[in-house]
């Protein structure tokens, strides 16, 4: 199993600066590179202490220059958000001062208030988003970009640098509602997986996915699907339920829309979204409770890429020392 970390910078007490958010994660960080990690993976997010990186390319070069061995992963560029030349100019200039350690994750996102402030009309954002994934890659490709869109028009524009890595990236969308993943399948695309949804729900999306991508003809074997978990670890199983607890109420509160709030329901019984998150999303445990369950899911998802979201400074220097020796090839 890949294991790499769903990197967020979340600002839950604000009594303390916001430079020591960073330093935290940027520590965490440089110690992942050399603890046998595979990659960070940085989320990007707006007007929110949910995660308060707007940023995810300014950060993947500050996070270059502090690390040697990661991959370092964008999850997600939010794409409909901006202009398709310049994050293909950006992240083509990161692949090159990396010597070629990046991974591209694209995403359309899914907050109003980002759509609002950045003007984009949200029953136009999936259209955006998916031109813009398409535009990106092609500028990567093709000597000189000719594109005919809805949105984007280019004749001829020679687009550089190109990636240090050919043809491109490693890229990824993230997709989960069916639709998305249905379209990414079609295209041809990999998927990331993200860490709100139940393991079951997760192991039906990928055969969604893997059944799209045979029917569409494309190849389904080697394909790394990263999939996002949140995990609580601690000497105890009870500990661990605690960290998981508050990781789940922080989360819900903070990150969820009030429309996904809403949406929590089974067989049209409303169901909590805190013991949503405790109970069939977040891995929690002792050390040894948490490798037999990433284990069993490896088999039962199957989870061959972890994007590890710690609940807790405890939860990653216990996954770091105990849990990762026993997963991670």
């Amino acid at each position: 199993m890949k294991v790499g970390v769903l990197q967020f910078f979340g600002w839950r007490d604000r009594s303390l600066p916001l430079e020591s958010v960073y330093e935290r994660a940027l520590s965490r960080i440089e110690h992942m590179d050399q603890s046998g990690y595979d990659a960070v993976w940085l989320a990007e997010h707006h007007f929110t202490g949910y995660s308060v990186c707007p940023s995810v390319h300014v950060m993947a070069a500050h996070v270059a220059g502090r690390t040697r061995n990661l991959r370092i992963g964008t999850a997600v560029t939010l794409a409909a958000l901006y202009h398709p030349l310049r994050i293909a100019e950006e992240i083509a200039l990161l692949d090159v001062l990396t010597g070629g350690r990046i991974n591209w994750g694209a995403g359309r996102g899914f907050d109003p208030a980002e759509f609002a402030v950045f003007g984009v009309p949200p029953e136009e954002s999936a259209e955006r988003f998916r031109e813009a994934v398409e535009i990106v890659l092609a500028a990567w490709t093709q000597e000189k970009l000719t594109y005919q869109g809805r949105f984007h028009s280019f004749d001829g524009i020679e687009v550089l640098p190109k990636p240090a890595q050919r043809p491109h990236p490693p890229a990824w969308v993230a997709a989960t509602s069916p639709g998305a993943i249905e379209w990414a399948a079609a295209q041809g695309l990999s998927i990331l997986m993200d860490p709100h949804s139940a393991h079951g729900e997760i192991a039906r999306k990928k055969r969604l996915f893997f059944d799209g991508l045979a029917s569409a003809g494309h190849e389904t074997g080697g394909r790394e699907i990263p999939v996002g978990r949140l995990v609580a670890v601690a000497p105890t199983d009870s500990e661990a339920e605690a960290i998981a607890r508050r990781g789940a109420k922080w989360t819900a509160s903070s990150y969820l829309p009030k429309e996904a709030l809403a949406a929590f329901r089974e067989d049209g019984k409303p169901t909590d979204p805190e013991e949503h998150y405790l109970t069939d999303v977040v891995i929690h445990g002792c050390p040894e409770r948490v490798v037999d369950q990433l284990k069993r899911l490896e088999e039962e998802v199957p989870l061959d890429s972890l994007l590890l979201s710690p609940l807790s400074e405890k939860t990653f220097g216990l996954f770091t020392d105990q849990v990762l020796p026993h997963v991670a090839g």
